[in-house]
């Protein structure tokens, strides 16, 4: 047994080492000189494309790229409770969940248009209507397994990243001239903007009701992650299995991993320190994770799709900020 280890230690320590150390380097220029710390962590890691198919790294840059970004999805749901998903109130729930369902909806079909590739289409709307670069690589993880999927996952995560930033900052001034009050102007923001992060920062930006109501209407989008997820990998099983050989399983450990602990964390018998640590561990193996694909991606390859993913995104992000801005005029401000 300890020969095993000691093995599979040396085959893969080199490559998890090396992504490690991108997680690091983009985590210090986050921190010290601002921007998204996803982003830096794929760019650098495309800088790193040769490691990739180089014999001493390429088995422990793809363990992280799977296992790695896996563990780093279960570890989400210990942000989520069920009790915040309760305080949303269920008119704003309602709104949620059609949004992210013909978000998704219209993802798809639009994949099929612009790619050809319904998958490309639901790993776009997906991000776009879940939770950005966090549900791309969810989601990605279940699809089948081929280069093309790869290359428009790392295209995603770029674009969401971008667009969440820019909505952010674009978002708030639009509820503003919209004469929303602070209830609605908290679930637009909530329901249209990629990343947690840039939500809470959009919503707080303008009143603290306001960015508390964003901050729990995209939690409840974050809990979609886990029935979303687990319909798409049963939608595409048997296209994995013609791919990989063998059917995968129904509902991947890590979606089960993900509804325990969101259970878990919705009961005291976990302590608060214990969820901060895990909700910090699942920052970092996504961090790991994305460095890890941007690793297995070259800046040609990425040029090569054109510019028909980032209109994905795009079109995306904008069916979803109109079909949440008539959702909330035609409930007439909906109470959180």
């Amino acid at each position: 047994m300890a020969q095993e280890s000691g093995g599979w230690l040396r085959r893969h320590l080199p490559g998890l080492l090396t992504v490690v150390m991108v997680a690091l380097a983009a985590t210090f220029l986050s921190e010290h000189y601002g921007g998204p710390q996803l982003l830096y962590a794929l760019l650098f890691g495309m800088a790193l494309n040769f490691l990739a198919d180089t014999p001493a790294t390429k088995a422990g840059i793809a363990f992280a790229s799977r296992a790695v970004l896996r563990t780093g999805v279960a570890l989400l749901g210990a942000r989520i409770t069920l009790s915040q998903v309760e305080a949303t109130g269920w008119r704003t729930a309602t709104l949620v969940v059609v949004a992210v369902i013909a978000t998704i909806g219209f993802g798809a079909w639009l994949g099929r248009r612009l790619q050809g590739s319904t998958a490309v289409g639901v790993l776009t709307g997906g991000a776009v209507a879940i939770c950005g670069a966090s549900a791309a690589l969810a989601l990605a993880s279940v699809l089948p397994r081929d280069e093309r999927v790869q290359r428009f996952t790392l295209l995603t995560v770029v674009g969401v990243t971008v667009l969440s930033t820019v909505c952010m900052i674009v978002y708030p001034m639009l509820t503003q001239l919209a004469g929303l009050d602070a209830t609605s102007t908290g679930i637009f923001l909530g329901a249209t903007i990629h990343d947690v992060a840039q939500v809470v920062g959009a919503g707080y930006m303008v009143s603290p009701q306001a960015g508390d109501t964003a901050t729990l209407v995209k939690l409840l989008r974050v809990a979609m992650l886990l029935p979303v997820v687990a319909v798409v990998a049963m939608c595409f099983r048997r296209q994995a299995a013609g791919r990989a050989g063998q059917a995968p399983s129904i509902v991947p450990w890590f979606l089960v991993a993900f509804a325990a602990l969101m259970l878990l964390s919705s009961t005291d018998v976990v302590p608060q320190a214990a969820t901060d640590a895990m909700n910090h561990a699942s920052r970092w193996c996504l961090v790991i994770a994305i460095a890890a694909l941007g690793t297995k991606t070259s800046i040609q390859q990425l040029a090569q799709l054109g510019w028909r993913p980032v209109a994905l995104v795009v079109l995306n992000t904008l069916f979803l900020a109109a079909l949440v801005t008539a959702g909330i005029w035609f409930l007439n401000g909906p109470a959180a």
